[in-house]
């Protein structure tokens, strides 16, 4: 503010012919990197969960389209350090949760591991969910994708299928797509008013997919909002939030290169971050 204030009076100095030239080209500088650091502070940060414990780092994709919808994204390492995680949510204005490897499914949500469970990573499992807690608590948007759909709903009490092609035998879609990141392989159908519906203006949309486990019952306090055409869930949301809500399938694959369709879900991430700060 005192910055602010000496820049105006500056400028009326100028005005007022008691100021230099010298000073004026000084003053004008002042001015223009002022408002450089003005319009970067318009730009809301956001929050990306790293998925590898071994590196600060995190698929480009997701990068890509954070940045295509206005927001400044921001790898959060993983640590299961309460204090550094309060400290990064100081900071950030909003929390992507990222997708990778299984969760685990006794420490998650007591059940034993079937034989189909794929590898998990007990450190980041611990990491995520109090990332996404925390998150929550503090009242920052918190989008979940894929991977970071499921871990929503088992941090706020829901449970998994383990294995989709081994526990739901009426499911018949192939859901671990042999196809690049930006092609749908299969539609969903979207419920009318819910967020992703607003999001992306469409109740049905062909949608990428990479999963072998799903959302089983839903997180007390959540909803579906949106189901494959043999039944999996595909989209979950907080009841009584507009900015708390999961996608099983992958979003930031298409935004990233550069099919719009699916923008609508990370502006209104940016929009809902500036709204926060």
């Amino acid at each position: 503010m005192k910055r602010v204030i000496f820049l105006l009076a500056a400028v009326a100095a100028i005005a007022m012919g008691t100021i230099d030239m010298q000073a004026h080209k000084k003053v004008k500088g002042s001015v223009e990197k002022a408002t450089v650091a003005e319009n970067c502070e318009r730009m809301p940060i956001i929050g990306v969960s790293a998925s590898e414990t071994d590196a600060a780092s995190a698929p480009i994709t997701y990068v890509r389209a954070i940045k295509r919808a206005g927001g400044v994204p921001v790898v959060i390492p993983i640590t299961t350090d309460k204090a550094q995680i309060e400290a990064v949510l100081e900071v950030v204005d909003a929390v992507v949760m990222t997708g990778g490897e299984d969760i685990d499914p006794l420490k998650g949500y007591g059940e034993e591991p079937l034989r189909a469970l794929g590898e998990i990573v007990p450190e980041r499992d611990e990491f995520d969910i109090m990332l996404i807690r925390m998150a929550v608590a503090k009242g920052l948007p918190v989008l979940g994708i894929c991977r970071g759909e499921q871990l929503m709903n088992v941090a706020f009490g829901g449970t998994l299928y383990q294995d989709i092609p081994s526990q739901v035998p009426t499911s018949y879609i192939k859901h671990s797509q042999k196809a690049p990141r930006n092609y749908g392989t299969h539609t969903i159908d979207i419920e009318e008013g819910s967020l992703l519906h607003n999001q992306l203006g469409v109740k049905s949309i062909a949608v990428n997919s990479y999963h072998h486990q799903a959302v089983k019952d839903i997180a007390p306090g959540f909803k579906v909002t949106a189901y494959s055409k043999d039944g999996i869930v595909e989209a979950i949301e907080k009841i009584d939030s507009d900015c708390v809500w999961g996608l099983q399938f992958h979003p930031e694959g298409f935004v990233s290169m550069g099919d719009d369709s699916f923008l609508g879900i990370f502006r209104h991430l940016v929009e809902k971050a500036k709204e926060k700060r």
